[in-house]
Parts: structure tokens; sequence; C-alpha cells
């Protein structure tokens, strides 16, 4: 059962939600433990009432006609379906970007023409990084993942040439960068939009990047 509230819980979470002014992705995950959380003291406490009201209700509680206790492989298999869900859940790909050399090009947004990669995928900056060193390591590269190339990055439409750079990560991986600056997607965002800029995550703020490489308004 505590399963089934967890499952339920994670699925609560919007996982394309990433807006400016809006709860951040980190902390809508808190926000789901906290539910978590809150739903087994809720059960306990039903569990409890019911059990302790009269020997009828106990007896109920304990032995329902078809229950898993009756099928206890039902249970199992619950808990594979669940788990299988979970994991589909916490191990989506990261976007393009990641197995050849890179297209960096613009398009227009609500925040002006900004960056994104070739196949639509909105790039942004992390003000936290202020030397050209990579930062965003751990939890952060998986909500944010690098935009990542494994050869010297192609400037598209609307991008410069000049402005393209890359830097090694301490996993081996090469990085792109533009106007100095690590560049980066938002792991649940879809294609051609740009939901997440200005959204304060990780000790920075995630913003949106204009042709000329600064930071969009």
């Amino acid at each position: 059962m505590r399963r089934s509230l967890a499952l339920l819980a994670l699925i609560a979470v919007p996982l394309t939600a990433c807006a400016s002014g809006t709860t951040t992705p980190a902390a809508q995950t808190a926000n789901a433990a906290a539910a978590m959380s809150s739903g087994d003291a809720a059960m306990t406490t039903a569990m409890t009432e019911a059990m302790t009201s009269g020997g009828g209700s106990a007896g109920a509680m304990v032995e329902p006609s078809g229950s898993m206790m009756d099928h206890p492989e039902s249970s199992v298999m619950s808990e594979d379906s669940m788990q299988a869900a979970s994991t589909a859940m916490t191990e989506e790909s990261p976007p393009a970007g990641t197995a050849t050399s890179v297209t960096i090009t613009t398009a227009g947004s609500d925040f002006g023409q900004v960056l994104f990669d070739g196949t639509g995928q909105a790039i942004y900056l992390f003000d936290k990084e202020t030397t050209g060193v990579p930062d965003c390591y751990g939890d952060c590269a998986v909500a944010w993942p690098p935009v990542l190339t494994s050869g010297s990055p192609v400037a598209g439409a609307g991008s410069m040439t000049d402005l393209l750079g890359t830097t090694p990560r301490t996993d081996g991986s090469t990085q792109v960068t533009y106007a100095g600056h690590l560049l980066y997607y938002y792991a649940h965002e879809g294609k051609n939009v740009v939901t997440c800029h200005n959204v304060s995550e990780f000790g920075g703020l995630w913003l949106a990047v204009t042709p000329t490489g600064q930071a969009a308004a």
C-alpha cells in the first residue's frame, strides 16, 4: 500500500512544470515526499481506528474477501509492476546532443530569440557558474543535463561560430559553451518551447541564452 502511495505521489509531480515564478523541480520533489509521509500517517491512523472500533471491523480489515492475502501472488505482481513504473519515470533519457557534434541554433520564444539545439531543445546557462568550470554535477546534472558534444559544436541559423567553445567535464565528456557560458538543457522540457527561464535551483538562476551570449531578459 505504501508503494501505491509513493507512486501516486510521484505521478502527482508535473515533470514538465517549470516556468518563471513557479515551484522549482526540487521543491516539487520535496512536496511529493511530504505528501507520501502524510499519506502514510493518515493510513496508519485510519487502520488503527478501524481495528479498535469493534471485533467485526477488525476481522473485516484483516481478512477482506478477495484480498491480496487470499492471493499472495497478486501482491508480488503489483509490487513488480509499480517498481517498473517507478524505474521508467526515473530513467528518462536526457535530451539530444550527447552522441555527435551538436548544432546550436536560435529561434523565437516568449523571451525573444534564444538558443536551441538542432532538435529544438531549449538551452540555458547557469548564472552560478562564473569561471567557465562546470559546477553542475550529481542531482543538478540529472535535472539540468549539460549540452554535450563529441566533436566541435556547429553554429546553426542565428548563432555565432566565434562564440562557440567546449570545456571538459570530470567524467571525460565535453560540454558546449557559448560566449563563455556553459550550456544546459532542462531534462523534462518539451521541444521548441522555453518554460524554464529565470528558474532558481541548485544555488543559482537558470536563464535562456540570446544569440549574443547574454541571458534573456
